[in-house]
């Protein structure tokens, strides 16, 4: 169990500190820095080298989490702090999956060839995305501490 809730807690520090680090300091970092061109060029490579990470979180985190929950006797048996993580979990999922493959695709093919007011569009409306599930994110954080 102690293996679970390890691999659990480190694919969610992954997750939300690289969407932290990425929003609060990255960005802005980033945006002072660089150019358009080269900024929109180097949040194509951040994400080239985060989102496989994503992917990992994305499958670890519900299977550990159900894994756990499941010898733990299941939902009936799960307080509401466990309730609120699996939704906000699963949205967060959703969220993620739409970013990868719809703005995210976009973005690549847009700075690809070159188009950077389509690509900065697509920045634009991940960072929309990302500021939501970091928010959910932290939302997770705050039930399970404040509601267990």
């Amino acid at each position: 169990m102690s293996i679970a809730l390890f691999v659990h807690l480190a694919a969610a520090v992954i997750w939300v500190g690289g969407m932290f680090f990425a929003y609060v300091c990255l960005r802005p970092a980033a945006a002072t820095v660089l150019e358009a061109p080269s900024r929109l060029q180097l949040w194509r490579a951040a994400f080239t080298r985060f989102f496989p990470w994503v992917w990992g979180a994305v499958i670890v985190l519900p299977l550990s989490g159900y894994w756990m929950l499941f010898r733990l006797g299941g939902f009936a048996d799960a307080g509401i702090h466990i309730h609120i993580m699996h939704a906000l979990g699963i949205i967060m999922i959703l969220v993620f999956l739409h970013i990868y493959f719809a703005p995210y695709r976009r973005l690549q093919r847009a700075v690809d060839t070159e188009d950077y007011p389509t690509a900065g569009r697509q920045l634009n409306l991940i960072r929309k995305l990302v500021a939501t599930n970091l928010t959910l994110g932290l939302l997770v954080l705050a039930a399970v501490r404040l509601l267990r």
